[in-house]
């Protein structure tokens, strides 16, 4: 068993060792008046019910509601026994691809803990919530906590070494300070997320209500097809007519000195490209995306990731040799097949063609995707689609620029405001 001066112990990053004045050094669970563990076990997942947060949930540093799991009412009561998870309490990943990352439970959220995620709860009168979020996410705390890795696939800390991290801790006023200046460039970033996340809605509900449930063609008559009721006019035919697979145009990143933390999704996203010091991420060969193209990623088929890649000016996007590279001809459009790639139905059936039998290897060959069979238009109506679509587009794409520029200058202050080279006044 620890002694007491060994659970008051601090081990400083050697790269930070010296703290201004009135700061001070403490171990995790010295600013916190919990830290919690999950529960040892897989929870089963039902269509409706309190959230359950995993580390895929908060590989961003911000817990995706969208995109988590749920879980029935009983299996949330089992696991929410040693901490009911309240908003300012922080989750954490503890293990896997994504382990040493924080993230606050949102406003208004019921959520539990999945298998590899820990539960820290700030002493209110040492921390600040949202400071200590950003002192976790840190550049520093990348680095020391890459010092944990082994190059296993199961990578963890386990909490003894959770509850010893070290936290610089400056004032309360200057810890409020500080994350008033960063959580105003990150409330931005996730306005702007939230802004795409519904223009992406609208896009979606036209191309359905155009290309799904045909409902500007009801008029018409409606004739049989190899895939039902489709609008005279209108055509089947398999998705290699529409586009072409340019894998050839791929070329190797021409940022070899960057390393990106590989996150199964292109790197050029939301605000937070996935760039770590050297040795803090997990490292994956890139190759820089070309223009006019959509990616269709091949494996585990059954999630749907397709990404329309915005490479105009200077931004610069980067994928993983996991995507098929499609580019449309003059039959359609890169909007169109965007859409039509993230439809339910087409996701549907470009999941029948899974080859492998072990879900890290289950994958669609390329020529699978070119014999799906779609109805198509034959009158202009791709076009119109494009035009309405396409201005939701472009402001995507400049939320994302703004999103780009805003993560910049948050990543640059964040290391001076931890460390104090950027001075304060505290509130």
């Amino acid at each position: 068993m620890a002694t007491t001066s060994e659970r008051s112990a601090v081990h400083a990053p050697i790269s930070s060792e010296t703290l201004p004045g009135g700061w001070c050094w403490r171990r995790l669970d010295a600013v916190c008046a919990g830290v919690y563990d999950c529960p040892h076990s897989t929870p089963t997942l039902v269509d409706v019910g309190p959230l359950i947060a995993r580390s895929q949930d908060i590989r961003t540093g911000v817990f995706r509601l969208q995109e988590a799991g749920h879980v029935s009412e009983e299996t949330y009561e089992e696991r929410v026994k040693r901490a009911r998870p309240v908003h300012a309490d922080l989750l954490y990943s503890r293990e896997g691809t994504y382990f040493g990352i924080a993230a606050e439970v949102p406003t208004s959220t019921r959520l539990c803990l999945g298998q590899r995620m820990v539960l820290l709860r700030p002493d209110r009168s040492l921390a600040e919530s949202r400071f200590l979020l950003y002192w976790l996410n840190s550049p520093t705390m990348a680095q020391y906590i890459a010092g944990f890795r082994d190059g296993t696939v199961a990578e963890r800390l386990n909490l003894p070494t959770i509850r010893a991290l070290p936290v610089a801790v400056p004032p309360l006023p200057v810890q409020r300070a500080i994350a008033h200046i960063l959580g105003t460039l990150d409330d931005k970033i996730e306005l702007n997320r939230k802004m795409n996340e519904t223009l992406e809605q609208m896009a979606r509900a036209i191309f359905k209500s155009w290309f799904i449930d045909f409902e500007p063609f009801r008029d018409k008559s409606m004739i049989d097809s190899p895939l039902g009721k489709i609008p005279k006019g209108w055509t089947v035919t398999p998705v290699s007519e529409l586009c072409v697979l340019s894998r050839d145009s791929l070329q190797p990143s021409a940022y070899p000195e960057e390393v990106f933390a590989h996150y199964s999704i292109p790197a050029f996203d939301e605000g937070r490209m996935p760039k770590l010091e050297p040795g803090c991420g997990i490292l994956s060969n890139k190759l820089t995306v070309p223009e006019g193209v959509v990616l269709l990623s091949k494996l585990n088929p059954r999630i749907p990731r397709v990404w329309l890649p915005d490479v105009s000016g200077s931004a610069r996007s980067i994928c993983s040799t996991e995507f098929l590279v499609v580019r449309p001809n003059e039959m359609a459009s890169r909007e169109f097949l965007w859409r039509l790639f993230c439809d339910e139905a087409f996701v549907s059936e470009f999941s029948t063609h899974v080859t492998g039998t072990s879900s890290s290897h289950q994958r669609v060959r390329p020529e699978s995707l070119e014999e799906i069979r779609v109805a198509i238009p034959t009158n202009g109506t791709i076009g119109k689609f494009n035009e309405h679509v396409s201005p939701m587009l472009k402001a995507v794409s400049q939320n994302l620029h703004e999103n780009q520029s805003l993560a910049a200058i948050r990543d640059a202050l964040l290391p001076k405001l931890m460390s104090g080279e950027v001075s304060v006044r505290g509130t």
